[in-house]
């Protein structure tokens, strides 16, 4: 197994994983295209057939089926950046800007099928202990998406633009706001439709109140 690769299947979350080769993805496209369809009933030989590709090849690069479903979530997760910025030139523009393309690349990935299958599956295998897919969602979704946006808000309390005394208390009032209860409303089949307009408008609107309750006074202004 290549160090890509073993990092790929680590389980220990990781705010930038490596990027997958070009066929590593199409695996992985596979294996959450096969969640949508067939929920918890995900093989390797399924995987292979569908990836064209050998059981051989996905154990050299994945390791095992936790290492597939592992590199999967953060393939997936990855999809969730905060907005690039200077850090050296970090300003109120920016900052707002950052925050808001987090909350909008986030709420367009829970919204979305795959995602929707990926965690529906992951509270099943957690409720029943059929595999450790929900620790692995946990640790690669939510705790390493975490990871990439707490830098953000600690460059903004460094700049002044924040002051927070705590940053995972801000990150979690912060991915609150954005996703309010739109993940529980879609994992239990509200037909509830999110498009490119709610999810910026929705973006923008979490971000704004974000910086009303944590916004060092006078340094954050009002969305154009």
């Amino acid at each position: 197994m290549t160090s890509a690769a073993k990092s790929l299947a680590s389980e220990t979350p990781s705010a930038d994983p490596p990027e997958p080769t070009a066929r590593q993805a199409v695996v992985l496209d596979a294996v959450l295209a096969l969640m949508q369809e067939q929920g918890g009933q995900l093989t390797m030989t399924a995987v292979a057939r569908r990836a064209s590709c050998s059981k051989e090849t996905l154990y050299k690069w994945f390791g095992d089926r936790d290492g597939l479903l592992t590199a999967t979530v953060q393939w997936q997760a990855s999809r969730v950046r905060a907005g690039r910025y200077d850090r050296q030139k970090l300003d109120a523009s920016s900052l707002r800007d950052s925050l808001r393309d987090f909350a909008a690349n986030w709420l367009s990935v829970i919204s979305s099928a795959t995602s929707i299958a990926l965690n529906r599956l992951a509270i099943t295998h957690a409720a029943s202990q059929q595999s450790n897919l929900g620790q692995i969602v946990l640790n690669n979704g939510r705790f390493a998406i975490g990871d990439r946006l707490k830098p953000v808000l600690e460059e903004g309390r460094a700049a002044g633009l924040l002051q927070f005394d705590d940053t995972e208390a801000a990150f979690r009032t912060f991915f609150g706001l954005a996703g309010r209860d739109v993940q529980i409303r879609l994992l239990l089949g509200d037909d509830l439709k999110l498009g490119q307009a709610e999810i910026a408008r929705d973006a923008a609107a979490a971000t704004d109140q974000f910086l009303t309750l944590y916004g060092r006074k006078n340094m954050i202004p009002a969305a154009a």
